[in-house]
């Protein structure tokens, strides 16, 4: 497949907090292969309503998490997280993920910059980007397998070892994380292996979650619940609106209602969410359908899954992806939530 030629940079050098301007749809075009991919990253069609508008840079996307083949890391080249800028689902069934846009810095300039002069001989056009969004001879079938950034991420990403140190420097250099706060959690990361390896577990869970008393922190995040696997886990029904609020349930109550590996009615409880206990957030929405990020198939949600209000994954104590700028969404089970009549605290 021929590569598409066009007239500017891939490569900016963008980091956090710097603003942008999203290219023209050709501008766009004209860098995409008959796939509508480039580095085969998808460009989806619904990141076309962000042509032209002015944003500002999330994070820089140097990695990523491997939420498909669960390898760990994985490395990204020539790509930014833009703030406001979440995937709506509208090309692809009405999926709910509400996943953050990779941008290749090829889609966009930096907002003091001239536009750019697309080619006239684009290898993809309208029609391309039409297709992309599901996966060849899929076209017109009524449950597809889609195809999104997120179902194409392990092809568009390379492995990523979590002792390659160049990308905590990196974390730092680009704007995504503060010195101060990328030392902390390496720190935290050596402590919690240190845990793993089983000797003294109990005696350093509890000399943690002392220090962590004294500090009014968290306790040691668990991903692991009491319930053995293949047992049923129950099902508490709040039928929580957007717009209520609701307060996480402490971690303990939590791991008494999900598996050994961490699952409740075959939805994960990831140790990312411990650090949300006992605070209080509004209802987002009802999340009623997903793509599964391995089939590509539309998965409707059984039993009710919560989003929250700025309530996301922030890669800070998951072995393999601290740092991680991905920002995906967590969902919650109504059982791991209380209804609350606001923000206060009682």
């Amino acid at each position: 497949m021929s590569e598409p030629a066009f007239a500017w940079p891939r490569h900016l050098g963008l980091r956090a907090g710097e603003w942008v301007v999203v290219r023209s749809k050709d501008e766009i075009l004209a860098t995409l292969d008959a796939r509508a991919e480039l580095d085969r990253m998808p460009f989806q069609p619904e990141m076309l309503a962000f042509c032209g508008q002015r944003l500002r840079v999330a994070k820089v996307a140097h990695k990523t998490c491997d939420t498909i083949n669960k390898t760990g890391g994985r490395s990204v080249k020539n790509a930014v997280h833009l703030e406001a800028a979440r995937c709506d689902g509208a090309a692809h069934g009405g999926c709910m993920a509400d996943c953050m846009f990779f941008w290749k810095e090829a889609w966009l300039r930096r907002a003091d910059d001239a536009p750019g002069v697309a080619q006239t001989s684009s290898t993809c056009d309208d029609a391309a980007l039409a297709r992309s969004v599901v996966r060849p001879g899929e076209e017109g079938k009524d449950d597809p397998a889609w195809s999104c950034q997120t179902t194409a991420l392990f092809d568009a990403s390379a492995p990523l070892s979590w002792w390659d140190l160049r990308q905590y420097v990196r974390d730092v250099t680009s704007g995504n994380h503060s010195a101060w706060h990328m030392t902390k959690l390496l720190i935290g990361g050596m402590y919690r292996r240190l845990v793993k390896v089983g000797i003294g577990y109990r005696v350093l869970v509890s000399l943690y979650n002392r220090f962590q008393m004294l500090r009014g922190g968290k306790p040691f995040p668990l991903g692991g619940g009491t319930i053995p696997d293949g047992k049923p886990t129950p099902l508490e029904v709040l039928d929580l609106q957007p717009g209520e609020w609701v307060e996480v349930k402490p971690a303990a109550e939590i791991l008494s209602t999900i598996t050994v590996s961490g699952f409740n009615r075959g939805m994960r409880y990831d140790m990312e969410m411990a650090k949300y206990s006992g605070e209080r957030f509004r209802v987002e929405k009802r999340v009623q359908r997903l793509i599964n990020e391995q089939s590509g198939r539309m998965v409707p949600m059984k039993s009710a899954c919560i989003q929250l209000e700025n309530v996301y994954c922030r890669a800070e104590c998951t072995p393999m992806r601290l740092g991680c700028p991905r920002a995906s969404n967590t969902y919650w089970r109504e059982i791991w939530l209380k209804r609350v009549d606001g923000p206060g605290q009682g």
